[in-house]
């Protein structure tokens, strides 16, 4: 494998661990209340 192959292949791995790093945290920060309105009255769910 050359050298250019070699860097192409750990760029494409760190760019998916950074995905991977925002999409963990973007799940974490999800508030933890909802409050649904619709026709059968309010709802109100936690995870907490």
């Amino acid at each position: 494998m050359s050298r250019n192959g070699l860097y192409a292949v750990i760029a494409i791995l760190v760019v998916a661990l950074v995905a991977v790093a925002i999409y963990t945290y973007q799940e974490q920060a999800r508030p933890g209340l909802e409050v649904r309105v619709d026709s059968q009255g309010v709802s109100i769910d936690g995870n907490g």
